[in-house]
């Protein structure tokens, strides 16, 4: 979302003032840290005490902040910005954005952002539908501005039409959008295997022998790769888990034997390898066609080892490929790491332990420590791993891009 996103929101002399309330509530509650700059004319709509109480900042809209000489840098406030919403635009602040008319504060900061632009028009229809009007709206869409289409209804004049701005929440939705669109895909053209979640053994057509893996973990990483652009080949074991983006591609299997036959096919053509998956240590060495009977006699199963898929792969690896593996420890978690690390030739391990509830498998968060292959480690707080599967694939970046 918008978390740590640092935001401009523009306000204009508009009746829809009122709604940029409620979008200022809702960038914070996303996380953002937003900076109000508001019009002449807009503070006739809506107080900078209103704003200031939500935002936790001084409302900008003068030049000066005092008569001692000390003035609102546009220059600095364009530089910080990662991206400026205007909401809402009158017609007569669009005009001034598309001719340079730097008579306020927020003018000049639209002038001097290096950030992208979004623009929410809120006016009656007969001015929305002006020539002139659609003439700026077509040049600031030129200039690289997006335009949040305003929506049909009833107006503040009492008439009906196109004009009202548009609702809050798909502002912040476009605004989520327009920043997911403009990030670097600094891994387009790299192709990187991920595993993810458990396999499961089967001891008889209806009982298996597995672990709790959920999967979350694995595939976070895979949707963080595909959104830095790299085409991903997934091999999920068996999760209810749904993933849709163009750039991965999604193969299921249930057993280790078979996700080792599906990582066998795909990891040539990588250039690395993220072994995230719970692969089951063992199988039972024999499985039984039909459903064993319970009686009251004990039972013995007799397990044979599956094949290590990270060991046998990282021992064929090129030497321009990179693989990842993970490590879930109870106890000697990093001497167990380091092991694995030599043992399975990863470049780094992903180290991690189940001990704490919010930790490890089936949850939504983890703690995780990353240890490169020359013993550097750095270690994380807990966070969501959508927040660990960045952290995972920024290692990753550093290297494939050395």
């Amino acid at each position: 979302m918008l978390k740590g996103k640092k935001v401009i929101l523009g306000i204009t002399g508009s009746i829809a003032a009122y709604k940029a309330v409620y979008l200022l509530r809702l960038l914070v509650k996303t996380g953002a840290d937003v900076q109000v700059i508001i019009t002449p004319a807009g503070r006739k709509f809506i107080t900078p005490v209103t704003l200031s109480a939500l935002s936790g900042k001084p409302v900008l809209s003068e030049f000066f902040a005092n008569n001692d000489g000390t003035w609102h840098s546009h220059v600095d406030l364009g530089l910080w910005a990662d991206i400026m919403i205007v909401a809402p635009a009158s017609a007569n602040t669009m005009g001034k954005m598309v001719n340079a008319i730097c008579d306020n504060l927020l003018i000049t900061t639209y002038l001097s952002a290096k950030c992208p632009v979004l623009v929410a028009p809120a006016m009656d229809l007969d001015m929305f539908a002006h020539p002139a009007n659609q003439r700026n709206i077509e040049l600031l869409r030129s200039f690289g501005a997006q335009i949040v289409e305003p929506g049909t209804g009833e107006l503040a004049s009492g008439l009906e039409g196109k004009g009202r701005m548009e609702d809050p929440e798909v502002i912040v939705q476009r605004a989520v959008d327009l920043l997911e669109s403009q990030k670097k895909k600094s891994l387009t053209g790299k192709k990187v295997l991920v595993t993810a979640g458990p396999t499961y053994e089967n001891i008889d057509p209806v009982r298996f022998i597995g672990n709790y893996s959920s999967g979350k973990m694995g595939f976070a990483i895979a949707r963080t790769l595909a959104d830095f652009g790299a085409e991903v080949y997934l091999v999920a074991g068996p999760v209810g888990l749904s993933i849709s983006h163009p750039l991965i591609k999604r193969t299921d299997v249930v057993s280790a034997l078979e996700m080792e036959a599906a990582c066998r096919e795909f990891f040539p053509l990588c250039d690395a390898a993220v072994f995230s998956a719970a692969v089951a240590d063992y199988a039972p060495a024999a499985v039984a066609n039909d459903k064993l009977k319970r009686t009251d006699a004990e039972m013995t199963i007799r397990l044979k080892p599956n094949p290590d898929i990270a060991e046998g792969l990282g021992a064929k690896k090129k030497e321009n490929q990179v693989t990842v593996g993970f490590a879930l420890e109870t106890s000697n978690g990093e001497v167990n790491a380091l092991r694995k690390i030599e043992k399975k030739n990863f470049d780094f391990i992903v180290l991690n332990s189940p001990n704490k509830a919010e930790e490890g498998f089936m949850t939504d968060t983890n703690r995780i420590t990353i240890i490169h292959k020359d013993h550097k480690k750095e270690s994380f707080p807990l966070k969501s791993k959508k927040d660990v599967a960045v952290d995972i694939v920024t290692a990753l970046e550093k290297i494939l891009l050395k």
